[in-house]
């Protein structure tokens, strides 16, 4: 089981529950070490002395504040010294309807759990309560030196806590961007034809059915290049639309969205079916005749395997991929 991240009290009124703080979500990222061009040796960060040019222990450092003309020193301990509660308390300042929240102010989500089984009632309780009413509990705490901002929301039947941006932190979009449109606007024809464009591709949203291509490539560019192999580049990117051609460029989509024709029997969108089912090309892959499979090397195991969409792909081994593809 996992550790939690933080634990503490969560307040709300005069009631307290002992709670943890689990990372809700993972990444995939394929990551690499740093490596001397031409040589297997590994390039390392060190913390080092700026004047003397020798490496210090960690326990050795503290921080310090630049006031222009000297350095504020301030240990670690002192930062907890100072933090709300001693970073231990969360407590719920009040519950605020979810629609008000903009999605821009959302960062990243966690899990929270009872720190023990006695506490489940009250755990239940809250989260039944914020359920039924459709509020989310908003509070600040610390955790790690650095305090937060955060919305505590009731999620398939538990509790998740969703760190949020402050609001001097979020960018006024117009300073930011000088090629906004500004009064720019499409005809009515326009308007109507992009509005059936998105009638056409409208799907059910199935967070499942997607996943990171761009990290599987990289996979398979890694596994060919163990046995000296090259893979195919990507396509290039679309050419801009340009206003001219803007009313055919749309006139064309909605053709392609909606014609079983160019989609092998149903239209799709962006890589799967208007039925949120995956195109029939991937169905075809898949039901090819069955094949020696034994002789290939990893690496065309793996684009097969990407092929028949393969869940899992990119962290198995060569016969693994070798007996999945055999089910499929």
């Amino acid at each position: 089981m996992a550790r939690p991240v933080w634990a503490g009290n969560l307040s709300f009124g005069l009631v307290s529950l002992p709670v943890g703080l689990y990372t809700a979500t993972d990444s995939h990222t394929v990551h690499f070490h740093q490596l001397q061009r031409g040589t297997s040796d590994r390039i390392r960060n060190r913390r080092v002395n700026e004047r003397t040019g020798d490496e210090v222990e960690l326990t050795d450092i503290v921080k310090g504040y630049d006031t222009g003309d000297e350095y504020v020193l301030v240990e670690p301990k002192e930062l907890d010294d100072i933090a709300p509660g001693r970073s231990r308390s969360l407590d719920i300042a009040g519950f605020v309807d979810l629609t008000e929240i903009d999605p821009i102010f959302f960062d990243k989500t966690y899990y929270l759990g009872p720190r023990g089984k006695e506490f489940g009632k009250v755990y239940s309780l809250l989260e039944h309560a914020l359920a039924r009413a459709g509020k989310a509990g908003i509070a600040t705490f610390v955790m790690r030196q650095h305090e937060y901002l955060v919305a505590l929301k009731a999620e398939n039947g538990l509790l998740t806590l969703h760190t949020l941006h402050w609001a001097d932190e979020i960018r006024d979009p117009r300073k930011e961007i000088d090629t906004l449109p500004g009064k720019a606007k499409a005809s009515d024809k326009e308007l109507k034809m992009a509005e059936q464009l998105i009638r056409a591709m409208g799907m059910d949203w199935e967070p499942e059915e997607f996943y990171d291509t761009f990290q599987e490539k990289v996979a398979a560019l890694i596994e060919a290049k163990k046995v000296g192999e090259t893979v195919d580049k990507a396509e290039p990117a679309a050419e801009p639309t340009g206003v001219v051609d803007l009313m055919d460029a749309l006139r064309a989509s909605v053709e392609r969205a909606g014609s079983p024709k160019a989609t092998g029997g149903k239209a799709t969108v962006s890589g799967k079916t208007a039925a949120g089912k995956k195109p029939a090309a991937k169905k075809r892959i898949r039901s090819a005749p069955k094949e020696d499979l034994t002789d290939l090397s990893k690496a065309d195991l793996y684009k097969k395997a990407a092929a028949a969409d393969v869940p899992g792909r990119s962290h198995m081994t060569r016969d693994d991929l070798v007996k999945a593809l055999s089910r499929t």
